[in-house]
């Protein structure tokens, strides 16, 4: 972020070559592994709220490494490709140091906006349709073993209704996911208009629409803060040197 900040305040590339690379790479790799693992999170949710029984026995630490890892190293091995493709390693870098923009070729730029975005964003929106529905079908649940109290029944019907926990989590995973496409989807819809503007604009249409992506990156605590009193609470001990006495990892924050 603030290597793109001086970037965009000042118009001009001043940090070598080298960063170019670097800067470009990091920041494909993070902005498509970051897309993907948002959508991943959306099944994560969708499968907590549809099947808990099945979730708690069977989605464990070791398989959400695995997945995350197989992510990750995918599109560490995608963003190369891309990147090669489109002569960043070769002619790309001979425009720095007076810019460090990576204008992707037509057929690149319907690749990297479809599997990156399109796919991930559509999995998050059929998803967060099927999750509303089940957190109304268990809220109905709820009010009606509310009136059961003397069923027999009774405790295997809560105990198929998800926690109150994860119902909220969800809540607030729709609103961070609502607020990460808001700053997501103008810098992919830029991405594939190059042929249709001016390369100035498309240069500062790009650099501002990916200044707004870094800035999600600042949206996510503000939000987890005004839900969560414990990570309000956890913000102070950080921020007040609480964290550095010996008994702050027994103090209680929920």
């Amino acid at each position: 972020m603030p290597i793109n900040f001086i970037w965009l305040i000042e118009g001009c590339w001043f940090f070598g070559t080298t960063v170019c690379a670097f800067f470009n790479y990091v920041s494909f790799h993070l902005t498509t592994t970051s897309v993907h693992i948002v959508a991943l999170i959306a099944v994560d949710r969708c499968m907590a709220l549809s099947d808990p029984f099945f979730y708690s026995k069977k989605i464990t630490v070791n398989l959400i490494f695995v997945i995350a890892s197989v992510e990750w190293l995918f599109f560490m091995g995608y963003n190369v490709v891309l990147l090669y493709c489109n002569g960043f390693f070769t002619h790309a870098l001979t425009l720095c140091p007076y810019t460090c923009l990576i204008a992707l070729d037509e057929i690149w730029s319907w690749v990297d906006f479809v599997l990156p975005f399109a796919v991930p964003c559509s999995v998050m929106f059929v998803l967060y349709l099927i999750i509303f529905g089940i957190a109304r079908k268990h809220a109905t649940a709820i009010r009606a073993a509310a009136n059961t109290q003397g069923n027999p029944n009774n405790r295997q019907t809560h105990n198929n209704v998800p926690k109150r926990s994860e119902r909220k989590a969800a809540k607030v995973l729709g609103i961070l996911v609502s607020v990460f496409l808001l700053c997501v989807v103008p810098y992919y819809i830029a991405s594939v208009i190059p042929g249709s503007i001016s390369p100035k604009i498309f240069e500062e249409v790009l650099n501002i629409t990916s200044a707004l992506l870094y800035l999600n990156s600042l949206f996510n605590p503000i939000i987890y803060a005004l839900f969560y009193p414990w990570f309000q609470k956890c913000i102070k001990i950080i921020f007040t040197c609480q964290i550095w006495k010996p008994a702050s990892s027994v103090m209680r924050v929920m």
